[in-house]
């Protein structure tokens, strides 16, 4: 089994920086890609960045330039560093991770989430 635990969620004003890490630990050969994840009450859960093993990323448009993914492999850790925060960022955050479970075997994990609220 594989757990994914986040941490750094918090409250913050508008325009601060907020840190969050995301840590795999268990079972695995290796993990591919990491990705953090938002969800808002009442709303889906939507992808904010992506990061490939070979350090690729992705970002939802909404988020790209305050925003920046990045990974430790030797600490099986992803950390997604938000800056000039908005209170539409606002949304429990949620980590992914693409685990190698076996030879050919790959699977998705989800950490239990960390909630970030912006407000004055």
């Amino acid at each position: 089994q594989v757990q994914l635990v986040e941490s750094g969620g918090g409250l913050v004003q508008p325009g601060e920086s907020l840190r969050l890490s995301c840590a795999a630990s268990g079972n695995m050969f290796s993990i591919n890609a990491m990705g953090w994840y938002r969800q808002a009450p009442g709303q889906e859960r939507e992808l904010v960045a992506t990061i490939g093993r070979g350090s690729t990323t992705n970002y939802a448009d909404s988020v790209k330039g305050r925003f920046t993914i990045s990974r430790d492999n030797a600490k099986n850790t992803a950390y997604l560093q938000m800056n000039s925060l908005k209170p539409e960022d606002t949304a429990v955050y949620y980590c992914n991770a693409n685990v190698r479970i076996g030879a050919i075997l790959n699977k998705d994990y989800w950490g239990q989430g960390t909630q970030v609220t912006v407000s004055s």
